[in-house]
């Protein structure tokens, strides 16, 4: 399948609660030593790049991309200001598609998340799994209290720099681009994280990630990209989350359940109509996201859209407004990280109307 930009930004996570599992006996203890398993299991698997790359039995391919991390690396700590640690510079090979899958659930008539909540990560709106088998059986679990479930594959997740987070081999899957953005992306979230607030974590992240991207690319004297992929993900973005404002109407409407269940899939049905038309007047060559549209979709689906980027515009507005300075672009997204989240969205509200 192609990796469009939105998947690929709400394919990834924040795993910070490895190190609760010593809090005590609690209904989620297996589900912390499970965790806590998966990642002490990449812990020890992982290996220096350096030490990958000089190998001769590496494969030429994966020492050079191996090798663009690593510049990638230095370039985020030297020009973007992030974290300058151990992270990405060890790397895992996973031998399995993604490293943790994503469990979301809905009520079968809501658009918000059945909310999954950590110690240390806050309220987020998934579970991660280490294993794909018991993602599924967690989603089948929440399947049977009449939730709209979703699970979807992890390239890459950030441990808040409790731990160094290596390289993935699920992180070359894609192209340079996602490769580098991912590295950006996960280590602004370890500069700066605001406890249960996704939005605001995953907007911010997504924005260094898209800027530092731009500054990479020009610093090389390379051609930015045109824009159209981007494009094409926003459009479709506002198409989905059009989607979610017709089903909520649809929830708050107080009709009966059979009405409201016919009006679900009625909406669903208009949605894939919109989208046929959408592509055939905008994008008639690009099909990258017909394999999403026509598999099952319920609220559960509709999830990661708008969690990962509703805010973004806004740091760019913040970026703006210190002149492309990153300290004093952290030292203000620092302080909206500790306010209230709804003083923190009134914030993010006025920068979006000062653009």
């Amino acid at each position: 399948m192609i990796r469009p930009r939105i998947f690929l930004s709400a394919s990834r996570m924040i795993l910070g609660v490895m190190v609760v599992v010593v809090l005590g006996a609690c209904a989620n203890l297996r589900y912390y030593a499970h965790v806590t398993h998966g990642e002490s299991s990449l812990l020890l698997q992982r290996r220096s790049v350096s030490k990958v790359i000089a190998d001769p039995s590496t494969d030429a391919k994966l020492a050079s991309r191996l090798q663009l991390s690593q510049q990638a690396r230095g370039f985020a700590s030297e020009r973007l200001d992030l974290p300058d640690n151990r992270s990405y510079t060890y790397y895992v090979q996973l031998n399995r598609p993604y490293v943790v899958w994503n469990v979301y659930a809905t009520p079968r008539f809501s658009v918000e998340a059945v909310p999954q909540c950590f110690p240390i990560a806050g309220c987020v709106a998934y579970r991660g799994w280490f294993e794909e088998r018991k993602a599924r059986a967690g989603a089948k679990q929440l399947q049977a209290q009449g939730n709209d479930v979703y699970v979807g594959g992890v390239s890459a997740y950030s441990t808040l720099g409790w731990f160094s987070d290596p390289i993935l081999s699920s992180m070359l899957r894609w192209d340079d681009d996602e490769l580098i953005g991912t590295i950006f992306h996960e280590l602004a979230h370890q500069k700066i994280y605001a406890k249960g607030d996704t939005a605001f974590n995953e907007s911010y992240a997504m924005f260094v990630e898209q800027e530092g991207l731009r500054e990479w690319h020009h610093a090389r004297g390379e051609a930015v990209d045109d824009g159209h992929a981007q494009a094409m993900d926003d459009g479709f973005t506002r198409l989905v989350l059009e989607l979610r404002e017709r089903l909520k109407k649809l929830y708050a409407s107080g009709v009966d359940q059979e009405a409201m269940a016919k009006g679900k899939q009625r909406e669903i049905e208009d949605f894939r109509v919109r989208y046929a038309a959408w592509c055939d007047k905008n994008w008639p060559n690009d099909h990258r996201y017909d394999k999403w549209v026509a598999q099952p979709i319920n609220n559960a689906t509709l999830l990661p859209f708008g969690l990962y980027d509703q805010w973004t515009p806004a740091f760019a507005a913040l970026f703006k407004q210190v002149r492309g300075q990153w300290p004093a672009f952290y030292d203000r997204v620092r302080t909206l990280a500790k306010e209230s989240k709804a003083a923190r969205e009134d914030s993010l509200r006025s920068l979006l109307d000062s653009k």
